[in-house]
């Protein structure tokens, strides 16, 4: 399983002083040295944290994959063909929210989004949705053209016990039946050193991207250590 670091944060507590550090980018780079398969970042309209030269200057560092994580507009659309990520994820997203709250809503916007997907293929640049686990989201993800879904962990992370378990399951069922219609399966959201052993077995999904709490974790051990540690975890 590989891990995609997710480095908002980072500048989000640059932000909080209006300064230069930390540099996001330079977590990036260190994120990659220290066995990150990818870098995620998202971009979002108000440019909480992440803003429009961190991104220029992840596209020129990154040497390994740069997932932008952003919402369904023409501006950031723009933005993404002319920046080219490897990769990209379409995400809800509510200016009053704190973080991502649930999968994208697929079957409500299904008819914008065949029309805003298509110009990224002949671009490169491959294209995720962020969707609740469930089998209808899977189905027009695919008919919508995507070649790859993340599958929102978040009610998994908020669950204990025997409810976790139940979580796990439905998350286990919806990587099969994704991988089953050719899709590539990727996970993410609240994942923390905590939880994330059990992904280990559902061999369906290729990657976790996990932000706040390597970043969380990092304060106390160094971002170095942090993300050697979530590798070790999961590997």
């Amino acid at each position: 399983m590989r891990l995609a670091v997710n480095i908002d944060h980072i500048a989000t507590v640059r932000n909080a002083r209006g300064e230069q550090d930390p540099d996001p980018v330079a977590a990036a780079l260190l994120a990659e040295q220290c066995g990150a398969a990818g870098i995620v970042c998202h971009l979002r309209e108000d440019r909480r944290h992440i803003k429009d030269d961190d991104l220029a200057r992840l596209r020129k560092a990154i040497t390994t994959k740069l997932d932008l994580e952003m919402a369904m507009t023409d501006e950031l659309q723009q933005i993404a063909l002319k920046t080219k990520p490897e990769l990209i994820t379409l995400v809800p997203e509510k200016r009053e929210e704190l973080t991502t709250e649930g999968g994208f809503d697929i079957d409500r916007h299904f008819k914008g989004l065949l029309a805003f997907i298509k110009p990224f293929k002949p671009a490169g640049i491959e294209v995720s949705l962020f969707i609740e686990p469930e089998k209808k989201a899977i189905d027009l993800s695919a008919e919508a053209g995507a070649t790859m879904v993340e599958l929102h962990t978040g009610l998994y992370a908020q669950k204990q016990g025997g409810e976790q378990k139940l979580e796990l399951e439905r998350i286990r069922k919806a990587a099969i039946y994704a991988k089953s219609i050719g899709l590539k399966v990727v996970a993410g959201h609240g994942l923390n050193y905590l939880n994330i052993a059990p992904f280990r077995k559902l061999t369906e999904i290729e990657e976790v991207s996990i932000g706040h709490a390597i970043i969380a974790r990092a304060v106390f051990t160094g971002l170095d250590e942090a993300v050697r540690e979530m590798l070790r975890i999961i590997r």
